[in-house]
């Protein structure tokens, strides 16, 4: 971004991940504590959309941001994070092949998948073994069929995850219907509202959310973090956002606990159309910030571990 200042001393999130990048390519032998993934996945859409072009803005949005979280006293810069670019054409059984195949080659310790709509959860999930499943949405995403509305029905029906590990944070009123709400409730599918996060707060829901998924032994959870559950005032590029959803905040803190849980080998960031972003970017921009905080809670996590 030519409109941006070139200051040494304030390094931005852009340079920290193409360095680490050039490390990794470098020296393929060491281990990438973060990886980011692009899986634009489109195709299957039930909403028009142009989701295969959001990885893209999300990594150039990247360097309107730095490295230092001054709340934690946390530098990104203690992460080797690397861009493992996009996966090719990854909707359909071919495309979905490819990404399985590709995180089945992902030896580091956390993945970021960048959407895409939210077809790209099945096979990230799937990708990745998990054993259990957070979904920040404010659908249930258990649609008949094979589309962005039904990346959990494909994983219990294929028999991926037990459904009594899935949890779904945020589903809201007027989003969903009695059909797919009784189903959740049969397959005996957490669901914590938005009504729940309101009264209860973020931080405490993905804490007992990623304590469900994450029980039984050697766990390994993917977090879905669906933009559709944020108020459309700051998700307008998020073609199901409504009015009344979760704050900006909110789900950067979502996820942050979700990069701080040592259960979790797994992030997505779904639902996103650049291209019918706002001129500022305000959608783009704040899954470039998800991903940073993402980040920062993985830098705490390693920071516990190397305590214990």
């Amino acid at each position: 971004m030519a409109d941006l200042p070139d200051d040494p001393k304030w390094p931005r999130a852009a340079g920290w991940l193409a360095e680490g990048t050039r490390a990794w390519q470098a020296a393929p032998s060491l281990v990438a504590d973060l990886g980011l993934l692009g899986v634009p996945t489109w195709a299957t859409s039930i909403s028009p959309t142009r989701a295969d072009s959001t990885p893209a803005a999300v990594r150039a949005a990247l360097a309107r941001y730095s490295v230092w979280a001054e709340s934690t006293d946390t530098d990104l810069r203690d992460l080797l994070a690397v861009d493992l670019g996009d996966i090719a054409e990854p909707d359909g059984d071919e495309g979905e092949a490819r990404t399985r195949e590709t995180l089945a080659r992902w030896t580091g310790q956390l993945l970021v998948a960048l959407g895409g709509d939210n077809s790209l959860t099945y096979a990230v999930t799937r990708g990745l073994r998990a054993t259990g499943l957070v979904t920040l949405d404010a659908h249930h995403d258990l649609r008949d069929g094979r589309s962005n509305g039904s990346p959990v029905a494909r994983l219990i029906a294929d028999g991926v995850i037990d459904p009594r590990r899935i949890v779904q944070v945020g589903i809201s009123d007027f989003a969903n219907s009695p059909d797919y709400a009784r189903r959740a409730r049969a397959l005996g599918i957490k669901v914590i509202t938005r009504e729940q996060i309101a009264r209860n707060g973020i931080v405490p829901s993905m804490t007992k959310a990623l304590a469900i998924a994450g029980d039984g032994p050697e766990p390994r959870v993917h977090v879905d973090l669906d933009v559709d559950v944020c108020d459309r005032s700051v998700a307008p590029g998020c073609p199901a956002a409504a009015p009344g959803g979760i704050s900006a905040w909110e789900f950067r803190q979502a996820a942050r606990s979700a990069g701080q849980d040592r259960r979790v080998v797994g992030v997505d960031f779904a639902e996103v159309d650049a291209s019918a972003d706002t001129p500022d970017g305000r959608t783009v921009r704040l899954v470039a910030l998800g991903v940073l905080e993402v980040a920062a809670g993985l830098t705490k996590r390693r920071v516990r571990m190397l305590a214990v």
